[in-house]
């Protein structure tokens, strides 16, 4: 009977010591990505004459979120055709290079984590929008697994700090900023219902200069991110004052940045696409 017991015993210690080990790589992976190969051939593009150039670029190596990216991918190609934009969607780094780049109306990093450029290719993309060209990122591209400070400082101006784990989707109104640019905002009804995984941040991106479009009540989600054994910092919220969605001038160029979109049901939501759609469509006057 004891040796059952401890037979048991061990068992259990076994599982938990595993579970503790797959949780700590997870973690891991989602603050740091993996190491990956950065690529650096470039790709034969046509560009069409008289159509602006998007390039949406969906590489993560950090954690993945494939519902959302493959979601994305059609509807984008819907605006594209919509607007008259050429699209190019990739995820290859191969493409960041001045000469391409430069081809560019705006690159957006769609639901890209972790490292996913090199260092070459990072400058590449940093001098291609303080010369005029637009970055934009829709949720993950705003998570604390790129490690770059000019990013950070100039597509989010804030730091990822968690999202909220029970539970980790909430429904809760969309609120426009009163200060927010018409034309990024026009045709989407105020306010707007929206369900998402709400990114919380340490920082309030308005305090460093960024211009908020879209805000949600803090104070009507459950914001506590906390996970056992893991984090037990992470039960507080940014307050009533909870940007969602913003944007500013860069240099010549411009950065547009929202933490929706994270899984594949936002793409169902016509006012958060029609946000990506006027979004873009600001990044390209």
């Amino acid at each position: 009977m004891k040796k059952v017991v401890k037979i048991l015993l061990w068992s259990i210690l076994t599982i938990i010591v595993l579970l503790g080990g797959a949780m700590s790589i997870f973690v891991y992976k989602v603050k740091n990505g993996f190491p990956v190969s950065y690529e650096t051939e470039s790709p034969k593009i046509n560009f069409p004459a008289n159509q602006p150039a998007v390039l949406l670029f969906s590489k993560s190596t950090g954690f993945r979120h494939s519902g959302s990216i493959d979601a994305s991918k059609p509807i984008v190609a819907d605006l594209a055709k919509k607007n008259g934009w050429f699209l190019y969607e990739t995820e290859e780094g191969g493409v960041f290079n001045a000469e391409q780049l430069a081809k560019f109306k705006v690159v957006i990093f769609n639901n890209s984590t972790g490292r996913v450029l090199n260092d070459e290719q990072q400058k590449a993309l940093e001098q291609y929008v303080e010369n005029g060209g637009s970055l934009m990122g829709i949720h993950g591209a705003g998570d604390n697994s790129h490690h770059w400070d000019w990013y950070v400082q100039n597509l989010l101006g804030a730091e990822f700090s968690h999202h909220p784990i029970k539970p980790q989707f909430q429904k809760t109104d969309v609120l426009v900023d009163a200060k927010a640019d018409s034309s990024i905002t026009a045709q989407i009804p105020q306010p707007w219902s929206h369900t998402d995984e709400w990114y919380v941040f340490f920082e309030n991106p308005r305090k460093k200069g960024f211009n908020i479009l879209y805000t949600i009540n803090g104070e009507t989600i459950i914001p506590n991110g906390n996970i056992p054994l893991l984090a037990s910092d992470k039960n507080f919220g940014m307050g009533k004052d909870h940007p969602v969605a913003w944007c500013k001038q860069i240099g010549k160029g411009k950065t547009f940045y929202t933490s929706m979109g994270h899984d594949e049901s936002v793409w169902n939501d016509q006012n958060f696409v029609k946000l990506i759609e006027n979004g873009i469509n600001w990044t390209m006057k």
